[in-house]
C-alpha cells in the first residue's frame, strides 16, 4: 500500500466541478435531475425490490455541464433497490502511480463520508491492479460520481479503480480481475467517460455516435478499435473498455439514455460529448448481503 494512505481522502475538486457546501451541493445534484437536459423530476422516494441495472456509463465533467446527463443513470438506479456495492472505474488524467490502481481510504465529499467495501477490495487487489492512493489524489473522474451515489444510495459502499489508457491486451487482463472479483456480487459497476472534446456540436455527436453504437452492441474489442481508429476523444475508453470485457458474459441488453454536450449548458462553439447508458438484466440481479432499505416498496 502506498505511504500516501493515511486517513481519509478529501475531496480534490469540490467548489470546482461541484459545490462545496453540503446543503449547496444537494441543491445543484437536484438541479441536475429536474433540468430539462436531465430526467426532468427527482427520484422517486419508493425503490422497487428488484434490482436489474447492472452497471453504467456516466461522465464526469462539472456538474453545471454533464450533470443532468449523469442524472439520468442515477434516476434509473434509484428507482431500485440498492446494490451491496458499488465499483466505480475511473480515468487517469494525470499519470501519477500505479496504471491500474485501487484506493483503500474512506472517501469524503461535502454529502459526508463514503465507506470502502472491504471484502470487495480484496477481492480486486490481484495483478495487474494494486492499491495505490497516489493516483487518486488529485483526479476528479471517480470523486464526482460520489456526490450522487451519495444522493440515490444510502450507506454507500464502493470501491474506486483508476484504469489509466494501454493496449487493449493490458485492459483485457484487469478485465479478467473485475469478472472475478463481481462475480457473484451484488454489485453495481460505474464506468466514468466523457466522450468527443473541443470539436463543433454536429461533429461531436458525429464521432461519439460510433463509440457509443459499440457500447450498445456490449462490444469491447470494437468500442476500443472505433475510438482509435476515428479518433474520438473519449477520455474514458479504458475504464468502459474494462466495464464492458469484464461484464461480457452476462445477459445483460444496453439501454442509451440520451447523449448531450457542454454547449447546451452555455453557448460555445466547440463542446464536449456526454452520454448515460446503462446494462440491465431482464430479470430481476440476485440481492447480496445489505441490510434491506427502508425505502424499498
Amino acid at each position: 500500500m502506498s505511504p500516501d494512505a493515511g486517513g481519509a481522502r478529501p475531496p480534490a475538486v469540490a467548489g470546482q466541478f461541484y459545490r462545496g457546501d453540503a446543503a449547496d451541493l444537494a441543491s445543484e445534484i437536484e438541479g441536475c435531475f429536474t433540468s430539462d437536459r436531465g430526467p426532468g423530476e427527482l427520484p422517486a422516494r419508493h425503490r422497487s425490490p428488484k434490482r436489474r441495472i447492472r452497471a453504467a456509463v456516466v461522465p464526469h465533467a462539472g456538474y453545471r455541464y454533464s450533470g443532468p446527463i449523469a442524472a439520468r443513470a442515477f434516476f434509473e438506479i434509484a428507482k431500485e433497490r440498492p446494490p451491496e456495492s458499488v465499483l466505480v472505474l475511473g480515468v487517469d488524467h494525470y499519470g501519477r502511480g500505479a496504471g491500474t490502481a485501487l484506493s483503500a481510504r474512506e472517501w469524503r465529499t461535502p454529502l459526508g463520508p463514503a465507506r470502502v467495501d472491504p471484502e470487495l477490495l480484496r477481492a480486486l487487489d490481484h495483478p495487474p491492479i494494486v492499491v495505490d492512493e497516489r493516483s487518486h489524489r488529485d483526479e476528479h473522474s471517480i470523486e464526482v460520481e460520489i456526490p450522487f451515489l451519495q444522493y440515490v444510495l444510502p450507506a454507500l459502499s464502493f470501491v474506486p479503480l483508476m484504469v489509466r489508457f494501454a493496449p487493449f491486451e493490458d485492459l483485457a487482463r484487469v478485465a479478467e480481475v473485475v469478472r472475478s472479483a463481481v462475480r457473484g456480487r451484488d454489485v453495481l459497476l460505474l464506468a466514468s467517460t466523457d466522450f468527443s472534446h473541443y470539436l463543433p456540436a454536429t461533429e461531436a455527436r458525429r464521432r461519439d455516435a460510433r463509440a457509443i453504437s459499440e457500447i450498445v452492441a456490449r462490444r469491447a474489442r470494437g468500442l476500443y478499435d472505433t475510438v482509435q481508429r476515428w479518433d474520438i476523444s473519449m477520455c474514458g475508453i479504458a475504464p468502459t473498455t474494462v466495464l464492458l470485457e469484464a461484464l461480457r458474459d452476462e445477459p445483460l441488453t444496453v439501454r442509451d439514455l440520451g447523449w448531450g454536450h457542454s454547449g447546451e449548458a452555455e453557448p460555445m462553439a466547440e463542446v464536449v460529448g456526454y452520454d448515460a447508458l446503462v446494462l440491465e438484466s431482464a430479470e430481476p440481479l440476485p440481492p447480496g448481503r445489505a441490510r434491506p432499505d427502508p425505502s424499498v416498496a
